[in-house]
């Protein structure tokens, strides 16, 4: 049986930052290997996200604003692979 794909992760965060760098170990033990952007390296990100980070994307849509939810990320990866092996049939 196929094995869903793993979903692109980032991370937008910023130096210093425990929560972020809290986001990423939980995404980490998750199996998952985020990217890393800090948002303080552009205009544009700063003035997105401004001080509400870690900000985390998968796949391209925010799902986490602040801290990442231990539970909530379970359920979007469960649901996440539910669907993927759905559209592997």
């Amino acid at each position: 049986m196929p094995q869903p794909r793993a979903p692109q992760v980032v991370v937008y965060s910023r130096v210093g930052c425990h929560l972020c760098e809290q986001a990423v170990d939980l995404l980490v033990r998750h199996g998952l290997r985020p990217e890393t952007i800090d948002v303080d390296t552009s205009d544009y990100l700063a003035a997105e996200y401004g001080d509400c980070v870690p900000v985390v994307a998968f796949d391209g849509r925010v799902r986490f604003r602040g801290r990442v939810n231990p539970l909530l990320l379970r359920r979007l990866l469960r649901a996440m692979a539910a669907e993927g092996l759905k559209s592997s049939r």
